[in-house]
């Protein structure tokens, strides 16, 4: 009998620049898209929604980030314009994953964060299960709100991450993992 653990035990992220084609098909992506947004959602909120970035629209954002970054910070060394020009090239499907955040909710934000969240998380999962390597990637793109109104984001809105999908074009050996007895205890009164 197989390891019914197996895949988190052996998860691990495929850095962005590691991913290329081929990505999921249609049917492959709407069965992954089905399976991530299974998640926890105190008072049945839905507070996510996912923006599919693929082919030239992906390229296109990547480019219109690239040129506010630089507006941003006009003496950016060239390496950093060049990351931040090709951070989108890559991976053939990169997914916004967003929460929507209801302030009138009586359930706290934090929780309605942690949802969107899980489905950023179920993405790794769910790609990783169907044989795709992922990564869950921020940086200033996530939290600058020029950068969020590329995307049309509402004010009730920000980026959790971008996961970024493809095919691994490496082995990408694990990474040192924490070790049990540092990160749990028990309570006692």
């Amino acid at each position: 009998m197989s390891n019914p653990l197996s895949l988190l035990q052996q998860r691990h992220s495929v850095p962005s620049r590691q991913l290329g084609e081929p990505g999921p098909d249609a049917a492959t992506l709407a069965t992954l898209l089905e399976a991530a947004i299974r998640v926890p959602d105190h008072g049945k909120l839905e507070p996510f929604r996912l923006i599919l970035l693929q082919g030239q629209a992906k390229l296109d954002f990547g480019h219109r980030l690239a040129e506010l970054s630089l507006r941003v910070n006009p003496h950016m060394a060239d390496a950093k314009r060049e990351k931040d020009r090709t951070r989108y090239d890559f991976a053939p499907l990169v997914i916004a994953v967003i929460a929507r955040i209801d302030a009138s909710s009586t359930v706290p934000v934090i929780e309605q964060q942690l949802s969107a969240g899980c489905v950023a998380y179920n993405l790794l999962l769910g790609a990783g299960a169907l044989g795709f390597g992922a990564q869950w990637l921020t940086g200033w793109a996530a939290y600058n709100r020029e950068a969020t109104a590329i995307l049309g984001l509402k004010d009730n809105e920000q980026v959790i991450g971008y996961v970024h999908i493809g095919t691994p074009q490496i082995d990408v050996p694990d990474r040192e993992r924490p070790v049990l007895a540092e990160v749990v205890s028990t309570w006692t009164p």
